[in-house]
């Protein structure tokens, strides 16, 4: 599973837009699509957009219910 498929069943997971969790990881929505589509993010990057969508992000997507992605 690439990492844009990884964002997109978080984005999905927690009924977010791509938009919206680009305003709040402070990207414009338009570089967050293109970042998205390279799938080209620093872990830091990663880590911000996990809090954002309120998981954490270890190699992946985890929540507090247990879901993993």
């Amino acid at each position: 599973m690439t990492l844009s498929q990884k964002v997109n069943m978080a984005l999905a997971y927690k009924g977010m837009s791509q938009a919206a969790l680009a305003r709040a990881v402070d990207m414009s929505p338009a570089n967050f699509n293109k970042r998205l589509r390279t799938g080209k993010f620093s872990q830091e990057e990663l880590e911000k957009i996990a809090a954002a969508l309120g998981g954490e992000y270890v190699f992946g997507f985890n929540f507090p219910d247990g879901t993993k992605i």
